[in-house]
């Protein structure tokens, strides 16, 4: 371990670190502190990237912790995501001058953590989760709209969570933290382990 890591750096699990970073920005952070740039690339190899909402940071699991967020399956991300088996994303936070990358491989979540998160949100969203067939054509709003109200009339109340829209997890094999410093003397910390079940190497890294 890297011996001058200290302050807001300190600590022997990433995750954890990542979740007090998180906390913090939470405070500080005018709208959605827990947007991140979601990065992957199609066949081709054509990078991608959006903004998504990350949900979670799991500290323990196989693989020692991950990043979860949600999303229709059909979207051009997940099936980019499926095809790939891998994405990367950055969480920045102006205002506290710091931000988290991260690299890694992707699974699907589909049980109850799933189930829990779909019933966690309002009405309206699980059924627009069911009526939007994300990232394909939309001839107006109108239609769109059109599909809400057919759906809302199908599913009632309490939908069930659609089997094409679930979480999706980045297991990471590499995690950089990075603050601001003055006169662009930034500080960044890199962990990296060469597999899921391999041991975390921090290394300082020049900014």
């Amino acid at each position: 371990m890297t011996s001058d890591r200290d302050g807001i750096f300190a600590g022997e699990n990433p995750f954890q670190i990542a979740r007090d970073w998180l906390a913090t920005a939470e405070g500080s952070e005018p709208n959605d502190p827990n947007a991140i740039a979601l990065a992957t690339v199609d066949p081709e190899g054509l990078p991608n990237v959006r903004m998504v909402l990350l949900k979670e940071i799991e500290i323990a699991g196989i693989g020692g912790g991950g990043f979860v967020f949600y999303t229709n399956y059909g979207s051009k991300k997940a099936e980019e995501i499926a095809s790939a088996g891998k994405a990367a994303f950055v969480l920045h936070w102006k205002s506290l001058r710091r931000q988290i990358r991260v690299r890694g491989l992707t699974e699907k979540e589909e049980g109850k953590t799933a189930d829990d998160y779909y019933a966690s949100r309002s009405l309206k969203s699980r059924l627009g989760a069911w009526a939007s067939q994300q990232s394909q054509p939309l001839d107006s709003r109108a239609t769109l709209m059109a599909e809400v109200a057919k759906v809302t009339l199908r599913q009632g109340p309490n939908p069930a969570r659609p089997p094409f829209w679930g979480g999706l997890r980045i297991r990471p094999v590499e995690i950089e933290f990075w603050a601001d410093g003055a006169f662009r003397l930034h500080d960044r910390f890199r962990w990296r382990r060469e597999t899921l079940e391999a041991p975390w190497r921090v290394q300082r890294l020049n900014p």
